[in-house]
């Protein structure tokens, strides 16, 4: 964009440097994708997938809230879009509508897959070492944290500055050597 500063000269305005102008670059396209990671996945069901009874439908999400996507590792089945955890969305209906409980569908999967499917694990021996890490992480932490005070507080003080050193350091923060 041009403007006049003088009488029949142009002035060109400033122009960003190219750094700038690719980190602005930059920053619009995160503006713009925001919105697009707000939005909850949705589309992870399929419409045939679904019951057309809703309270089995409430129930069939229930059941899948409890069951981690084997893919995914940190998302239910009903949050993830892997194929496995469709799989597992089309067994846990499959079972319901076998007249399977919730314990019933529960088990079925667990049988075949173990542990790991829970998003909420049974504390039980093989289980052990998962429950307690998070207390033994912290007590270490804790422990870490009290030795390192401890070494902290046995360590010698700083001596004094003489009064010379004192007058020194004034003379040399003042500009004066």
């Amino acid at each position: 964009m041009a403007r006049r500063s003088a009488p029949g000269r142009l002035q060109t305005a400033p122009r960003l440097p190219s750094l700038s102008r690719g980190l602005v670059l930059a920053l619009a396209l995160a503006l713009a994708l925001i919105p697009a990671a707000l939005i909850p996945a949705a589309h992870a069901l399929d419409a045939a997938e679904m019951f057309d009874n809703p309270a089995e439908e409430a129930r069939a999400r229930a059941i899948g809230r409890k069951l981690r996507c084997l893919v995914c590792q940190n998302e239910s089945i009903f949050d993830s879009n892997a194929g496995l955890a469709r799989d597992l969305r089309v067994l846990v209906r499959e079972r319901m509508a076998a007249g399977d409980s919730d314990a019933e569908v529960l088990a079925y999967i667990h049988d075949r897959y173990g542990d790991y499917v829970l998003l909420k694990p049974p504390l039980s021996a093989r289980t052990y070492a998962l429950w307690a890490a998070p207390v033994l992480f912290l007590l270490l932490g804790a422990l870490g944290a009290y030795g390192y005070r401890r070494r902290q507080a046995r360590a010698p003080a700083a001596p004094a500055l003489s009064d010379d050193d004192r007058r020194k350091a004034q003379r040399i923060l003042k500009g004066k050597t």
